[in-house]
């Protein structure tokens, strides 16, 4: 009898009326690069039981050690009997079939030891080092789960995963202060680049030296990746989760309505093979689905779990996330709602195109401390520190760091510009996104 079943079997000796548990093992190999040399190798393996139950529509959870899992049941239920009751609440969801989703396990991660991942971080280091660079930093993470999930409504599922994830910083003192990133993410390991980690932000640092400041201007702007994955998952995201849109609090106000050029379409792809946020099952169980919510510039759906689907007297769309750290899965015993990989559908156009159609432009290949300023506006702030050019009669400068203040809903209206060179981002303490390169045009810009 596997754990999570052990679990059930318990609660219903104690004459609950529902009972959701979950089990995670989890292996993590992360290796932290400071100064420009390795600083830190750190291996865990860990395992862990969360369990939700319910009794009298009262919702209670708890969360610990494997080998405690009598124990959390009884703390679950204590705490239990000062909750409200949940009048909307129905059940967990049932069992039923997945669709198995290519590269997103792989034996070599599993079999991967600290040794080896130290060459791959050092290869990271190795291709990024440049006369002109004056520090390295970033960090390596490798994380394999084994997760398994049961419940009283018989659904029993599992699923193995691996991720392998690198990022490096280069910044150069030359002058003014320049940096550069390169970051690369894969769920197999011969699909993982390491040297190309350190080629890119070596490249992104040194073309960046010796920067012009510009004034204060309207222009077109050209998001790389990098740039794009920091809307997408802080500010254009976080709108389409039902919890947010029923409450009022998104920017769109109208499904169906049309709130972008008709070029621009925005999938959750959780089939995609080798994405960091592919699954065949959400973190209830519930079969994962590609979904768009804007489909050629409409505004098509949102996105949400069991317990806030069932609050709006709705089903879950299978985005029931419990986020593990730095990647994967955990046992945290309740889940929110979240897209698994949000994505931009690629256009025609390659980025050298783009910006061979810019007479007038900057392009940002990375963008700091992004946040929505008033989110039922779509008003939002965000800085431009690394990898910035101003493009100006055919020729690309370096300029220094510029400040975007501007409003979402106008932003996708002035799209002018979609790349066909997707990448996975992994976003500053977020979820992985999967975009291209896109131009905006009519973006005031402030220098700093």
């Amino acid at each position: 009898m596997s754990v999570c079943d052990k679990v059930i079997s318990l609660a219903q000796k104690i004459s609950v009326d529902e009972c959701e548990s979950v089990f995670c093992t989890k292996k993590t190999i992360t290796i932290r690069i400071t100064d420009s040399e390795i600083a830190e190798i750190k291996e865990n393996h860990d395992r862990s039981i969360g369990i939700r139950l319910v009794k009298d529509k009262r919702i209670s959870s708890a969360q610990s050690n494997a080998s405690e899992y009598d124990k959390i049941i009884q703390e679950a239920l204590h705490a239990g009997k000062n909750l409200s009751p949940r009048e909307f609440w129905k059940s967990f969801p049932v069992g039923s079939k997945d669709t198995p989703i290519e590269k997103t396990n792989d034996p070599k991660l599993w079999e991967m030891d600290s040794a080896r991942a130290t060459e791959l971080a050092q290869s990271m280091i190795d291709h990024t080092i440049h006369q002109k660079i004056t520090r390295i930093s970033g960090s390596l993470n490798i994380v394999c789960d084994d997760f398994e999930i049961a419940n009283t409504s018989g659904l029993h599922k599992s699923e193995k995963s691996t991720y392998i994830s690198g990022l490096i910083n280069a910044d150069s003192e030359i002058g003014t202060p320049v940096s550069g990133i390169g970051q690369a993410n894969s769920r197999v390991l011969d699909l993982f680049d390491a040297a190309k980690i350190g080629e890119d932000a070596s490249q992104m640092c040194v073309s960046s030296i010796n920067p012009d400041t510009i004034q204060n201007k309207t222009a077109s702007i050209i998001l790389e990746p990098q740039a794009v994955g920091e809307l997408l998952y802080f500010v254009l995201g976080p709108n389409f989760n039902l919890k947010t849109f029923s409450e009022g609090r998104s920017c769109f106000s109208e499904i169906g309505a049309k709130i972008t050029v008709d070029d621009f379409s925005l999938v959750d792809d959780p089939h995609a093979p080798n994405s960091l946020g592919a699954k065949s099952f959400d973190d209830e169980g519930v079969p994962t689905n590609p979904r768009h919510y804007i489909r050629d510039g409409a505004f098509e759906g949102t996105f949400s779990d069991t317990y806030n689907a069932l609050k709006e007297n709705t089903i879950s769309t299978g985005n029931a996330c419990r986020f593990g750290v730095p990647l994967g899965r955990s046992t945290d015993p309740i889940p929110v709602s979240a897209p698994h990989n949000l994505s931009i559908i690629p256009g025609s156009q390659t980025r050298d195109e783009i910006i061979q159609n810019t007479q007038d432009g900057i392009v940002v290949g990375r963008l700091w401390y992004t946040y929505p300023i008033n989110p039922i506006k779509g008003d939002f702030s965000c800085t431009a520190r690394s990898g910035i050019f101003q493009i100006k009669n055919g020729q690309i400068k370096p300029i220094k760091s510029v400040r975007i203040i501007h409003n979402l809903p106008i932003l996708l209206q002035n799209i002018s510009a979609i790349g066909n060179n997707s990448k996975v981002v992994l976003p500053w303490a977020g979820l992985p996104v999967t975009c291209p390169t896109i131009k905006c045009d009519g973006i005031p810009v402030s220098s700093i």
